[in-house]
């Protein structure tokens, strides 16, 4: 099947349905032949390059091809970039975004964990839909008390999203961080706080931040104020995930910090069937770099100049 009267068959054919815009059935009747026959012609004129089928994206979504490097690279499901317009103006198109991200594939009935910080802030403020989840959750995969500022707490982000989507949300009655590692297990113990983290671990999704080095860690400064760098001074720390601190393979550091933190244990954060991971800024670029390598995310929110550096 590649004579001239083929080739001109297959013209006629695509002429109809891709410009005069009929469907196949029709085309099938006027010429008359089978509707699957139709099919084979459209197909076999594209092999033929008699069709040509070109997307636009360079101007509607500029950042395709950025995106498909980093989800090749990584291993990723998929990799959302917004316009880098720094400071807190990139924060807040990375919170929307997420949020659009989010609503697009989380279900009713379905639990959502939550991380704290700056951007997640950013994502429940963010939040806006006109359909409700009434039997979604949203619960805190980290402790929700402590010295910093109330809004960007887990249990108050928890909350913002839950009442913007009418939803169903838990509390976690824990600080961010305790006084020692024995603290933290006695914590660990407590029933009410073993119920909540047995209901993180078997989240649906994960929405979360990824922090930088501990010297740009408004928790670190918050908790340790001055005295953070003997924490941190000749530790392999890059960043951190639900404020565990991790290397560059993305696996928990071994610090002093990590044992005294309320927090999802990294393991089970990866059990999550979908993490979703929001964060910008080049001086994040090393922690984000470490998270996706150790398979701690498996959707990344950035901006333009964060996903450049990450391939870079």
């Amino acid at each position: 099947m590649n004579l001239p009267e083929d080739n001109r068959l297959f013209v006629k054919v695509a002429h109809m349905y891709y410009e005069e815009g009929l469907n196949q059935s029709q085309i099938a009747e006027e010429i008359g032949v089978s509707r699957s026959l139709i099919s084979k012609y459209l197909s076999k004129a594209r092999d033929l390059g008699i069709v040509e089928i070109i997307i636009h994206d360079e101007t509607i979504h500029p950042y395709r091809k950025l995106e498909g490097k980093i989800e090749r690279l990584y291993g990723l499901r998929e990799v959302v970039c917004v316009p880098n317009l720094g400071g807190e103006s990139s924060k807040s198109r990375l919170g929307a975004a997420a949020c659009k991200y989010l609503l697009r594939v989380m279900r009713d009935g379905q639990t959502i964990g939550v991380s704290a910080g700056t951007t997640m802030y950013e994502v429940a403020k963010a939040m806006n839909s006109n359909h409700p989840y009434p039997s979604a959750t949203f619960v805190p995969l980290v402790g929700g008390m402590g010295n910093e500022r109330v809004d960007i707490h887990a249990n108050h982000i928890v909350a913002k999203l839950a009442e913007s989507l009418q939803s169903q949300y838990k509390l976690l009655h824990a600080p961010v961080m305790v006084d020692s590692k024995e603290a933290k297990e006695i914590f660990m113990r407590q029933t009410s706080i073993q119920d909540i983290f047995n209901v993180s671990a078997q989240s649906d999704i994960a929405i979360v931040g990824i922090g930088g080095t501990p010297e740009h860690s408004t928790m670190v400064k918050s908790y340790l104020g001055q005295a953070h760098q003997e924490y941190f001074n000749h530790s392999d720390v890059v960043g951190d995930i639900c404020y565990n601190f991790i290397d560059k393979n993305g696996q928990s550091s071994f610090i002093s910090w990590n044992e005294k933190i309320i927090t999802l244990e990294l393991d089970q954060l990866r059990e999550i069937p979908l993490v979703i991971g929001v964060a910008c800024g080049l001086e994040k670029v090393q922690a984000i770099q470490a998270a996706l390598e150790g398979k701690l995310v498996d959707v990344l929110v950035t901006d333009e100049q964060t996903a450049q550096a990450l391939l870079d």
